[in-house]
C-alpha cells in the first residue's frame, strides 16, 4: 500500500452536496479550508497564515451521515486518502488536492457535539439507536451521562440571550472563519 493517508483540521467552507452514482451509491462532498495559525513573537499575537483548500469526498454511509451532521463553517477533522488531481486547460496545467474521506468528525477543541447513532449503520450497539426509553429502543445509558447532558442543555438555555435561545438539539447559525467558498478564495479557481 503506497497510499498517502492524511488527517486534516479545518473548517467546512461550502454546503455539503449530495448525490448518488448511476448504481445508487451515495456520495457527498464539500470544500475544506485549512488555515495555519502561528504565534508572531514580534507582534506578540496569533496570526493567520496561508489557507489551503481541499475537496473532501465521502461515500456510502459516511456520505449520508455528513448531510445531517455538517454545516458551512463547522470546525472538523477529516481523515482519509490524499489524492492530487491534475489536468490541462489549454497550455496551463491545473491541480487540485482531494481527500477520499474515511472518517469525518467535529473538532471538539473548538466546541461540543452530541453523537446520535444512525439507523442501520454497522457498529451500532445492539437494540437500535441511542438511549433507551420512549424515543429509542437502544441500550440504556448510565444515569450520570443523562444527568450531565440535561445539565449542559439547561446551562446552554440559561446563557442564551432571550430571543435567540434555541430548543434542545437545534444547531446555532454558523459564522466566522472558514466561510469562504471555493470561488471567493481565488485559490481553488486557479487550481493551486
Amino acid at each position: 500500500m503506497n497510499e498517502a493517508h492524511v488527517t486534516v483540521v479545518g473548517n467546512v467552507a461550502t454546503e455539503v452536496s449530495y448525490g448518488e452514482t448511476a448504481g445508487g451509491v451515495p456520495m457527498a462532498n464539500f470544500r475544506l479550508g485549512c488555515t495555519e495559525r502561528r504565534y508572531d513573537r514580534q507582534r506578540e499575537c496569533w496570526v493567520d497564515g496561508e489557507t489551503q483548500w481541499v475537496t473532501v469526498t465521502a461515500w456510502r454511509a459516511l456520505a449520508v451521515n455528513l448531510i445531517g451532521s455538517l454545516a458551512k463553517g463547522d470546525p472538523v477533522l477529516v481523515s482519509g486518502r490524499l489524492r492530487v488531481r491534475e489536468w490541462a486547460e489549454g497550455e496551463a496545467k491545473r491541480s487540485r488536492a482531494e481527500i477520499d474521506a474515511r472518517s469525518v468528525g467535529h473538532d471538539l477543541t473548538r466546541g461540543t457535539s452530541a453523537f446520535r447513532w444512525a439507523t442501520g449503520v454497522r457498529g451500532q450497539p445492539p437494540g437500535g439507536a441511542g438511549r433507551a426509553g420512549p424515543e429509542g429502543g437502544g441500550e440504556s445509558v448510565p444515569e450520570w451521562i443523562v444527568s450531565a447532558l440535561e445539565a449542559r442543555r439547561a446551562a446552554a438555555v440559561a446563557l442564551a440571550p432571550g430571543p435567540r435561545a434555541l430548543p434542545a438539539g437545534a444547531r446555532p447559525p454558523t459564522g466566522g472563519q472558514g466561510e469562504a467558498s471555493e470561488g471567493e478564495s481565488g485559490v481553488a479557481d486557479r487550481g493551486d
